[in-house]
């Protein structure tokens, strides 16, 4: 998923189409002089509609379509016929999109299934034809409901990605590296700061055929909540994973506090992220000799589990997998 291509915000102004005129026909034939009214009801106006899409996985599709306009519902018409109802407009998003509304910020809805359906705009009702309001009074109405108007409105949609496995850390940590070393995902890797920019997904393979889904989110520094660094954009992509994996370097200078940094960068953008499962993976231990890393054992976070990694040389990447999958099957 490359960078050009992956896009996780647009803004669409969305138009329902306008109920159709109800009809006021009065039925006259040549055997039936006054056969009394007989107008049918207008058509309901298209609604906009988000719906589910597994074959997505950004909303790059809809980078330059930003209007979506519905058709209105066709009038009603002689002999009680309704009037057709105008065509309802789809708008294909990836599982995990949230839509707002782009003037208020009102939540509409979300995404999580293939094929669900979550109407941004409602069509506008129909009008009722004269043979509705009918009578003992007034047994030949002359009038009929004109159709509701269309609705205007701004959408914000927004994607954030559902993976099983979150990867939290700093710039350069070997969150690029894990990933192309346990998926065929190939994620820009390098030894500066920010080589990724945008959330890659690689599906990691286990044991028996199985399978779960890896999420390598941007790097996040120090005051990430506050807009810094590019994690105030990608902070909310954690929020779908269903355990968080911290990783940290082997060479770091004070890796418990590194965890204290990420732990509070995630708890005051959304406390909720703590209620996830949680792992730490020592990076670049290739490094580290066994005394070493029993030495540094006594320094890491209480009630984490943990395991020291390298991706370059495949040092307990096995290991890796089964703590991840116990977290998830627990």
């Amino acid at each position: 998923m490359s960078g050009s291509n992956f896009v996780d915000y647009v803004k669409i102004f969305c138009r329902s189409g306008a109920g159709g005129r109800g009809s006021a026909h009065l039925r006259r034939e040549k055997y039936i002089p006054k056969g009394g009214p007989d107008g049918g009801d207008g058509g309901r106006g298209g609604h906009v509609i988000m719906r589910g899409n597994r074959n997505f996985w950004t909303l790059i599709h809809l980078k330059f379509k930003r209007h979506v306009f519905a058709p209105d519902g066709e009038a009603g018409s002689k002999n009680r016929s309704s009037g057709a109802m105008g065509q309802d407009m789809l708008i294909d998003v990836p599982l995990g999109t949230i839509a707002r509304d782009g003037e208020t910020g009102e939540f509409i809805g979300e995404i999580t299934a293939d094929g669900e359906e979550i109407i941004i705009v409602e069509g506008g009702r129909g009008g009722l034809g004269n043979w509705n309001f009918k009578n003992a009074v007034n047994q030949t109405p002359r009038f009929a409901q004109p159709g509701e108007p269309r609705v205007e409105r701004t959408a914000i949609l927004e994607l954030k990605v559902l993976a099983d496995v979150g990867l939290v850390g700093f710039p350069s940590a070997g969150k690029s590296t894990l990933l192309s070393v346990v998926s065929a995902a190939k994620p820009e890797v390098g030894d500066y700061p920010f080589t990724t920019l945008v959330p890659n997904l690689g599906i990691v393979s286990y044991r028996d055929h199985q399978s779960f889904v890896m999420a390598d989110i941007p790097g996040i520094i120090e005051g990430a909540h506050a807009g810094k660094g590019l994690g105030l954009r990608f902070l909310r992509h954690i929020e779908r994973n269903s355990m968080l994996l911290f990783m940290i370097p082997a060479d770091s200078e004070d890796i418990q506090k590194e965890y204290a940094i990420l732990i509070n960068e995630l708890q005051t953008y959304n406390p909720e992220l703590l209620d996830k499962d949680r792992a730490l993976a020592i990076t670049k231990s290739d490094l580290l000799d066994e005394e070493l890393m029993a030495e540094m054992e006594k320094e890491l976070p209480d009630g984490v589990p943990h395991v020291f990694i390298s991706s370059h040389t495949n040092y307990n990447i096995s290991r890796l997998k089964d703590l991840i999958w116990k977290q998830l099957n627990r």
